[in-house]
């Protein structure tokens, strides 16, 4: 039984985010923000299907780039978008009304460990999913590209 509701759950929240995403990109970047969080529209590649997939995610800026986490609801896996872009790191974000390619990389070590302090004040929930997963939930910086 907790496996049908999990996989229930699951259903809900793909349907959920595809419709935010939808909403989003219709919207010209107006109608987005995720429960006032800031939120930008990630699309990138399928490593499987080659079809373009966008997912609602909350962010911070650090420079120029956008830093998203890997939380995918503190699930046991990493989320489809990170293992698409470990597969091609070239995606593109839309903020609001702007829209760019970006380049994603891993944090690691003392510049994730920054990123996740920063993080953790914009987005608390990232602290409560990572104490409910095993893995270590992965830091995503989103560069620009020309």
């Amino acid at each position: 039984m907790a496996s049908r509701s999990r996989l229930l759950r699951a259903r809900a929240l793909k349907a959920m985010f595809k419709a935010h995403a939808t909403v989003y990109e219709r919207s010209g970047g107006r109608i987005g923000a995720w429960l006032g969080l800031p939120t930008l529209l990630l699309s990138v590649t399928g490593r499987k299907s080659g079809q373009t997939r966008s997912t609602p995610l909350v962010y911070f800026q650090d420079g120029e780039s956008y830093v998203v986490v890997g939380s995918d609801g503190a699930a046991k896996r990493d989320p489809q978008w990170w293992k698409n872009l470990q597969v091609d790191p070239i995606g593109a974000v839309r903020v609001g009304r702007k829209k760019l390619s970006v380049k994603a990389s891993l944090a690691t070590g003392d510049e994730r460990e920054r990123l996740w302090e920063i993080g953790k004040t914009i987005n608390p929930m990232w602290s409560k999913y990572q104490l409910r997963t095993e893995r270590e939930l992965p830091v995503i910086v989103l560069t620009p590209i020309a």
